[in-house]
């Protein structure tokens, strides 16, 4: 795994993108960046085994290297599922179908919004939703909830942000101090702050509930939480 000094260096002055530097180094990228990632990513392979049903379509949208596409093709084994990763950044999907060209999942470079979700049992937005257009979420998600069997499930991670603005700024300082404790120094910290400017865009989980209820889904609630990181799961 490459390590991530891509702000050590560099300003991105166009902001942050998900291009070939940050392909090489996501997974330590996102490991360092993101407290409790890889317990979503156990918590998605439990989830994918319990409710993954028998000859359904299963995507992971956003998919980057595919980690969350193989903890569902792990926790579906068994049930002939057809899981699909989706990705738009054609660096992400060029590594990733190398990582996981021996694995029984399909990988497509194409746009989330594009993307038809048929016959589904489970999809995956891991830490996803947050970069895309505010004004298309709301479509996004309206169509997964469409394209779901009864029974089914969305798994949405996500940065969250926080009504009271003392909260907020107590939540981003404890993120910045995990970061800190995963190497990285203040200088890389801003840096990222300012690429991720207007490019990653939090909101509360009460705006994600009443958004994902507004979309069709019976239930949502959140299972997970670490500083301003959180899971949901929303089902149909």
């Amino acid at each position: 795994m490459s390590r991530d000094a891509i702000y050590t260096s560099e300003i991105h002055n166009n902001g942050f993108t998900f291009d070939d530097k940050v392909a090489s180094v996501f997974a330590d990228m996102i490991n360092r960046s993101v407290p409790g990632y890889g317990q979503t990513l156990q918590m998605v392979e439990l989830l994918a085994h319990q409710y993954a049903q028998q000859g359904s379509n299963l995507y992971d949208l956003g998919c980057s290297l595919g980690a969350a596409t193989m903890a569902l093709s792990r926790g579906a084994s068994g049930k002939a599922c057809s899981v699909i990763g989706v990705d738009n950044s054609s660096a992400m999907v060029e590594r990733c179908q190398q990582l996981l060209k021996d694995e029984p999942v399909e990988i497509r470079c194409q746009d989330i919004l594009e993307t038809e979700i048929e016959n589904g049992s489970v999809v995956v937005l891991n830490f996803v939703l947050q970069f895309v257009d505010s004004n298309e979420r709301l479509n996004l998600l309206s169509r997964i909830c469409r394209g779901l069997r009864p029974g089914g499930v969305l798994i949405l991670s996500e940065k969250i942000t926080f009504d009271d603005t003392d909260e907020s700024l107590r939540q981003i300082a404890l993120h910045e101090a995990f970061k800190r404790a995963q190497g990285y120094s203040d200088m890389e910290i801003s840096r990222k702050r300012s690429a991720l400017e207007n490019v990653l865009v939090p909101e509360t989980l009460n705006t994600h509930h009443a958004r994902l209820q507004q979309a069709g889904f019976s239930l949502s609630h959140t299972w997970f939480q670490c500083f301003n990181f959180a899971s949901m799961i929303a089902v149909k």
